[in-house]
C-alpha cells in the first residue's frame, strides 16, 4: 500500500461518510495529496486534520459551483491533478407516486449530475497527467432494483453508463471505471432498511444473501478503490467490478 499513490493528487468527494472516508484514509495512506468534500464540517475538519496532505472543503456535490471549487482548490493547492474517486450519494427513497418531485431530483442531481459536473471541470486537468483516471463509485442497484429506491437505481444505473461513454470519449489519455458495491455496512445501507417490508430484518436478510455471508466493510471498498486508480490497474477501463459477496449471484 505504501507509495501506491505517491505525489497524486485526488478529489475524493463523499468523504466524510462510510465508504468515501474509508478511501480517504487509504488514499492518503498510499502517499496521494486530497481535496475531500463532504456536507459535514466538524467530520470533515476532524478529517483533514488526520490525513497529511489533505485539505477538505465544505459543499454539496449537486451544485456545478461546488464542483468547480473543488478542481480550483486541486490546482490552487497542489498544482496538478491526477485522480477523482466520487463517492457522494443519496437514497432518495419512497415509491414513484409518493416519491416528491423535489426528492426526485436531488436524488439525480447528487447521485448522477455530480458526476457530470466533477468530470466537466476536472477532465482538462486530468487529461495533463500520465496516469489521470475517474472512479465512480455506482452500487448493485444498477443491475439490481431494491423496493421503494426508484431514484436510487434509476441514478445508479445511469452513473454506470456516463462511466462508459467518457471511456469511450477520453481513452487513451484518462480510463474511467466503476465499482458496484453490495450491501456494506454504513449508515446509508442501515438508513434503506426503512423502504423494505420488515426493515427491522432487512440489513440481516442482505447479510445471510451474500454468498460469503457476511456484510462487506468500508475498508473492502477502498482496497479496490486503491487497485482501480493505481498503475497496477493501468489496463482496465470502461469496466464495472462488482463488489458484493457474490449477492447478485445468490
Amino acid at each position: 500500500m505504501p507509495n501506491k499513490l505517491k505525489d497524486k493528487v485526488c478529489i475524493i468527494t463523499g468523504a466524510t461518510g462510510g465508504m468515501g472516508r474509508a478511501i480517504s484514509e487509504t488514499f492518503a495512506a498510499s502517499g496521494a495529496q486530497l481535496i475531500l468534500s463532504g456536507r459535514n464540517k466538524e467530520k470533515g475538519s476532524a478529517l483533514e486534520k488526520k490525513l497529511k496532505n489533505s485539505v477538505f472543503i465544505q459543499g454539496d456535490v449537486s451544485t456545478a459551483q461546488h464542483n468547480k471549487e473543488l478542481v480550483q482548490a486541486a490546482i490552487s493547492n497542489f498544482g496538478r491533478l491526477d485522480i477523482l474517486s466520487i463517492n457522494a450519494g443519496v437514497l432518495g427513497l419512497g415509491n414513484v407516486v409518493d416519491l416528491s418531485v423535489e426528492t426526485w431530483h436531488k436524488t439525480l442531481e447528487t447521485n448522477l449530475s455530480a458526476i457530470f459536473y466533477l468530470s466537466k471541470f476536472a477532465i482538462p486537468y486530468l487529461s495533463e497527467s500520465k496516469s489521470g483516471n475517474i472512479l465512480i463509485n455506482a452500487s448493485i442497484a444498477a443491475f439490481k432494483s431494491f423496493p421503494n429506491h426508484p431514484a436510487y437505481c434509476a441514478s445508479k444505473a445511469a452513473s454506470v453508463a456516463l462511466m462508459k461513454q467518457l471511456a469511450v470519449d477520453y481513452g487513451p489519455k484518462l480510463r474511467v471505471n466503476a465499482i458496484c458495491p453490495g450491501p456494506v455496512d454504513t449508515p446509508l445501507l442501515h438508513d434503506s432498511a426503512i423502504a423494505f417490508e420488515n426493515p427491522e430484518s432487512a440489513v440481516g436478510n442482505a447479510k445471510k444473501m451474500t454468498l460469503l455471508q457476511r456484510l462487506g466493510t468500508p475498508e473492502d471498498i477502498a482496497k479496490l478503490a486503491l487497485f482501480l486508480v493505481s498503475d497496477d490497474a493501468s489496463w482496465i477501463t470502461g469496466s464495472t467490478i462488482n463488489i458484493d459477496g457474490g449477492i447478485l449471484n445468490a
